[in-house]
């Protein structure tokens, strides 16, 4: 399969699980919201732990790719994405919380936070796949010299006559 057709291929199956992600999450917040309307506190607790889960599987549904896993910490991922959404989760439950009042009054907010931390909480030890570029650059330099070794080969003057 050639490299168009196959980011093609990719880019479809990514639409399909974006809509299937906000299908299901259409349904579980309904399913969630009948099912405990009573008690606030794990009406947000759960819906945060489903949310988060489709964080995770929207992380590994993206990160794919030619190569191998690349392993490292981004303290600014942990920083930018994972506190603050971990804060907001948390301050949507805890009453001593700052914006806890408004927070509260948006449920929308903690759901959207849930993803955010499935998605960051695997990025920030992990970037996906990426191609080891010091096999291209090794191959990239022994060709270019290759080729000023065939070229000063020619145009040396024993080759003249």
């Amino acid at each position: 399969m050639n490299r168009k057709k196959k980011d093609r291929m990719n880019l479809l199956f990514s639409a399909f699980l974006v809509t299937a992600f906000m299908v299901c999450a259409s349904f579980f917040t309904g399913m969630i919201h009948d099912s405990f309307a009573q008690n606030f506190t794990a009406h947000t607790l759960l819906l945060s732990l489903i949310f988060l889960l489709f964080g995770l599987l929207l992380f590994y549904a993206t990160r794919v790719g030619d190569g191998r896993q690349m392993v490292r910490f981004s303290p600014a991922t942990l920083i930018v994405m994972v506190l603050p959404a971990l804060y907001v989760i948390l301050s949507t439950v805890i009453s001593g919380l700052p914006f806890h009042d408004v927070l509260s009054a948006r449920p929308e907010a903690a759901q959207i936070a849930a993803v955010v931390l499935g998605y960051g909480i695997p990025y920030t030890f992990l970037s996906g796949y990426e191609l080891d570029r010091s096999e291209i650059e090794n191959a990239a330099v022994s060709d270019a010299m290759q080729e000023n070794a065939d070229s000063s080969a020619v145009t040396s003057p024993e080759n003249k006559t």
